[in-house]
């Protein structure tokens, strides 16, 4: 880590500079996204260099002080060079000057290693000469590691000829588990704390955390170059049942949206196939990684022939009943014995699959334009019991606000009609608020599902 400090060389000014009185302005700080730039690079002629990868982390503020500004600084500028071949990082800081404004100086070296940890090099020459003795660091990973065969990124699931774009074929993943996911992970913590929102590091001392890593051959000296990881929890299912729960996923951001991302999604599928585990969840995945998985998962369904079956009768309804002048809402959620057939043979979840389950019927509702209203009739009555709860969904209850001299809070009146059939009662406010809540969220959820059938509707014809 290198400092420039830029101080002025002219004595007079700094004589004039001295005579003066008064009060100093309180410092208003900066942000730290605002003077640090990041830079991914992957030899010593891209570092300095304008034409180096620029990342763009979702947040640094959070590193700084509280309110994620930096104090004590004039002209400040910080540039990170992280390597993509070792994962070490250099960092360039220069300023104008430094003067406690009232909040004090901010300890960039203590900061900076927030993020960046061991990983932070003092001196630049120390940080080029990484990129010559740990050249081959992924290969030194992998070469330990259990391997996956080319069969599993192909999609040895039953979905081989269902495909959102042709695979990349330079790709290999292994499986790194026991003592070296520890030191794997504590090089890729970082991009972990850059690029993905709302992380945080997994626990490498827990035996049940396994990384996979999706790395590309190089062209010389059989090197090698990560393209992604994925963190994944192995954990017990009562009695005797095992469980796989993506926690983490990335492909390094220049080899982004090239197919890596789910290429890996489709090796984890197998491994849960493979390894006949209950089934594979992901924690709180981000828009992008689900719509990926969902494209995935709607091709691997139309591949496994129960589910044309069970879609039929669903089918048939939706052609030729009108389900908006039905006293009671329609269920179209699949049947019990498919949910269970879709878990034990594919290993996806209830939710993933009732998600997939929507996108399935408007794939075989053709022309789509045609029963357009029954559909939106069935997203939007799922929507509704999912926020307001599956009570509401016709079983004639209403809960009102009265009139009283106790605590508003505390007083309410419900109603529920005879026969389940809902009684005409004056809407309150709170009640239009939830029913434009409930159209946005359908609005959302069309969207959606407009573009996965987009994705998986093209490579289907």
């Amino acid at each position: 880590m290198g400092t420039k400090h830029q101080s002025s060389s002219d004595p007079a000014s700094e004589n004039k500079r001295r005579r003066r009185a008064g009060f100093s302005k309180i410092d208003a700080g900066i942000e730290a996204n605002e003077c640090i730039k990041i830079y991914l690079v992957s030899g010593k002629d891209e570092v300095d260099s304008p034409n180096s990868f620029q990342i763009e982390p979702v947040d640094l503020n959070h590193f700084f002080e509280e309110d994620g500004k930096i104090y004590g600084y004039q002209g400040l500028k910080i540039t990170v060079w992280f390597s993509s071949i070792s994962f070490h990082a250099y960092a360039d800081i220069s300023f104008e000057s430094t003067s406690d404004g009232g909040k004090g100086i901010t300890d960039l070296k203590s900061s900076l290693q927030n993020i960046f940890a061991e990983n932070l090099v003092e001196s630049k020459d120390d940080f080029l000469q990484t990129f010559s003795t740990e050249c081959h660091y992924v290969k030194s990973i992998v070469s330990s590691s259990e391997v996956l065969h080319k069969d599993a990124l192909n999609g040895s699931s039953g979905n081989s000829n269902c495909h959102l774009k042709e695979e990349p074929d330079d790709a290999e993943v292994f499986r790194v588990s026991g003592a070296g996911v520890g030191h794997l992970y504590s090089r890729l913590v970082p991009l972990v704390l850059l690029l993905v929102d709302g992380s945080s590091p997994i626990d490498i001392t827990d035996p049940k955390w396994e990384i996979y890593i999706l790395v590309q051959k190089g062209q010389q000296d059989s090197s090698m170059r990560l393209l992604g990881f994925a963190a994944v929890y192995r954990f017990q299912r009562y009695p005797d049942g095992m469980r796989l729960r993506l926690g983490q996923i990335l492909i390094i951001p220049p080899y982004q949206r090239k197919g890596y991302g789910g290429c890996l999604l489709k090796v984890l599928n197998n491994i849960a196939i493979s390894d006949d585990v209950y089934d594979l969840t992901i924690e709180e995945p981000v828009d992008s990684l689900q719509h990926v998985r969902t494209c995935i998962d709607v091709q691997r369904l139309l591949a496994f022939d129960p589910i044309h079956q069970a879609l039929d009768p669903i089918i048939s309804q939706l052609k030729h009943e009108n389900l908006s002048k039905k006293s009671q809402p329609s269920r179209c959620g699949p049947p019990a014995n498919i949910v269970e057939d879709v878990r034990k043979n594919l290993k996806i979840n209830k939710r993933q699959f009732v998600q997939c389950w929507e996108i399935l019927i408007y794939l075989n509702l053709d022309p789509i334009e045609k029963y357009m209203e029954n559909y939106m009739t069935i997203v939007s009555n799922r929507v509704k019991a999912d926020v307001v709860g599956k009570e509401s969904e016709g079983a004639g209850k209403r809960l009102i606000d009265i009139p009283t001299q106790f605590d508003e809070d505390m007083s309410f009146a419900m109603f529920k009609s005879r026969g389940g059939e809902c009684v005409s009662i004056e809407k309150d406010e709170n009640q239009g608020n939830q029913e434009e809540l409930l159209r946005q969220l359908v609005e959302e959820r069309m969207k959606e599902i407009k573009a996965v059938v987009e994705k998986v509707g093209v490579h289907r014809s």
